[in-house]
């Protein structure tokens, strides 16, 4: 974490510790964010400034020929491009690079500025720069945070916070603001809501923030016998604060989560959002959470009795389908596994049923032991209630322990599920006798029927497994 908030790498953050930073809200602040490039900015600002007003202490008189404050802009704003660089012109990090210049230029051109023309200035040269960035909920948050923070805040604050009582009620009403205002967005986006993630931010942002990543900064920075006390001092401070997100996110209600809403829905939600956030006087603004319920009581989807649907996942090489029938659900294979602790179930398949509003699984399928098809199965079971796996696996394999219950695919197994009939035709008892057999060969070979209609799901069979009896009775049929 302290390499990803000094150089913007997050490749050695492993995806328990992303969960984690996921169930209590905080994902934002374990990168170089927005507020990380303003503090680095406004300290070269005040370094730089500092250093004119006294000339370098060479008595040369410099601001008579430069005044101060434009140095000061232009050092903040040189800061903020080399730091934004650094941690690879993410989003957020542009958004605060535009704001920053912006008000460079304005204040060395001596004009005024309105905060929202800012940021309208600010998104429209992201966009403008990079189109395809309206695909990442990145752009979305980070904008709608600050335009969150300026619709509560803008004319209504009084001047800077006096005291700390005053500064400690700013913050406690621009996170409650910003907490409210982005629960429609985070539910159309990930389809669930940290329920402590404004507790967790109002810890953890003044750690990472005043202490944590000063403390990376400068270790960062000095030379290797300085460094080493200096990064162990943020180590400790992260550690102790990774403790307490750990426990956070074991609560029992730490996330809500629900189908991802249409958009008729959503659009209610952000009206009834910015009713509650309007300022002191506006009526009734308590009404504005009845706009809230149709998001928070929508149920999942699902087909008639007597009928089911198939969801066929887009996940490169490897095989992952969803059988959906009234009240049952089954997935058939998982998907491949991209690189350690990266794979389909984690990035398609989780995403795609937490949108849906599916929390359990009734069986998963795995067809046999490839990692095309096994490799997103062990992110589902930790992650997902599965009440049986039925799979072609040995008995020693991970995904077997992970299992809650575990049976073995065998040809002649059938069950059926609100009218639909699922017929296990693949692999036969014998062939798990057989060590001569290839993994592909004792593929689980899955026929869904219902009202005529069916599908056969057969994983990687192979010619002699297609020449079956029931296999080739029913590619004929």
């Amino acid at each position: 974490v302290i390499v990803a908030l000094v150089v913007g790498d997050q490749r050695g953050i492993e995806q328990p510790d992303w969960d984690v930073f996921n169930r209590t809200g905080v994902s934002h602040l374990v990168a170089i964010s927005g507020l990380h490039i303003t503090m680095v900015a406004g300290l070269a600002a005040l370094a730089m400034s500092w250093l004119w007003r006294r000339s370098f202490f060479t008595g040369a008189q410099l601001p008579l020929l430069l005044p101060a404050q434009k140095v000061a802009a232009l050092s903040g704003a040189l800061a903020a491009l080399v730091y934004v660089l650094l941690a690879g012109f993410g989003v957020p990090a542009q958004r605060t690079l535009y704001m920053l210049a912006v008000v460079a230029t304005a204040l060395w051109m001596g004009r005024a500025t309105n905060v929202s023309h800012i940021l309208c200035l600010a998104l429209g040269l992201v966009v403008l720069l990079d189109p395809w960035a309206v695909l990442w909920p990145g752009l979305w948050l980070s904008f709608g945070a600050v335009g969150v923070i300026l619709y509560v805040g803008l004319g209504r604050i009084g001047g800077a916070a006096r005291g700390w009582r005053a500064a400690l009620r700013l913050a406690a009403r621009t996170q409650y603001a910003v907490t409210l205002g982005l629960v429609p967005l985070t539910l159309l986006l990930f389809a669930q809501v940290s329920l402590v993630g404004p507790l967790a931010n109002a810890i953890a942002i003044p750690v990472v923030s005043f202490v944590v990543t000063p403390l990376a900064l400068v270790g960062s920075l000095l030379p290797a016998p300085l460094a080493a006390p200096v990064l162990w001092s943020a180590h400790l401070a992260l550690a102790s604060l990774a403790g307490l997100l750990d426990w956070l996110a074991a609560l029992p209600l730490a996330v809500w989560s629900a189908p991802a809403p249409p958009v008729p829905l959503f659009a209610l939600a952000l009206l009834g959002t910015a009713w509650m956030l309007a300022p002191r006087g506006w009526p009734h603004r308590w009404a504005g959470a009845a706009a809230w319920l149709p998001l928070f009581l929508l149920q999942p989807s699902q087909p008639q009795p007597g009928s089911f649907t198939v969801t066929a996942f887009d996940v490169g090489q490897g095989m992952a389908l969803l059988v959906e029938t009234a009240g049952h659900r089954l997935l058939y294979d998982t998907g491949p596994q991209y690189a350690p602790g990266q794979d389909a179930g984690s990035r398609i398949l989780l995403p795609y049923l937490r949108a849906r509003g599916i929390r359990r699984l009734d069986t998963l399928v795995v067809s046999h032991s490839d990692l095309d098809h096994v490799g997103g199965a062990l992110t589902l079971l930790a992650a997902l209630p599965v009440d049986r796996v039925s799979s072609s696996l040995g008995e020693g394999h991970r995904v077997v322990k992970a299992a809650k219950q575990h049976t073995r695919c065998s040809s002649g197994q059938r069950w059926e599920w609100d009218g639909v009939l699922f017929e296990m035709l693949q692999p036969t008892t014998a062939s798990y006798q057989d060590a001569g057999l290839k993994a592909n060969a004792r593929s689980c070979t899955l026929r869904v029927s219902a009202q005529g209609r069916a599908i056969l799901l057969a994983a990687d069979i192979e010619a002699a497994q297609e020449a079956l009896p029931a296999i080739r009775a029913v590619l004929a049929g």
